[in-house]
């Protein structure tokens, strides 16, 4: 399963690029004792931290300790946190933590919630607004 995770993890680094962001992959992310992102990516004017996953369906479940890190990691280095959701032959989609649904243990994507969700280009005018 990590090797999978990796290639979706590069396969969105490519596609960050490819739209004017610089963008790499966290060495150890989940890992480390202190908070970090699977991506970090940015263009000079924003900052950007991403949580990574793949699934092949919904409902997405979050733990409250994995959104805490992105939103921890996020305040300390400047950047807005997001959770990069990639589904089965459907294009990336960006979620903010406020946008996600609570749960008793943590955070959950729905088909309501994952309709909502920011594309790349909702990334690109967050950049330039």
């Amino acid at each position: 399963m990590k090797g999978k995770g990796s290639r979706f993890e590069r396969d969105l680094i490519a596609e960050l690029w490819k739209n004017g962001f610089a963008a790499v992959r966290v060495a150890g992310s989940g890992l480390s004792h202190f908070p970090c992102p699977d991506i970090v990516a940015g263009d000079g004017k924003m900052f950007f931290a991403f949580e990574v996953k793949m699934r092949n369906s919904l409902p997405l479940y979050l733990s409250n300790d994995e959104v805490e890190n992105l939103l921890e990691f996020s305040k300390s280095f400047g950047a807005q946190g997001f959770i990069a959701l990639k589904l089965p032959r459907k294009k990336w989609k960006f979620f903010k933590v406020e946008d996600l649904r609570e749960t008793i243990k943590g955070y959950r994507i729905d088909e309501e919630i994952y309709a909502t969700g920011k594309d790349i280009f909702d990334l690109r005018k967050l950049s330039f607004s």
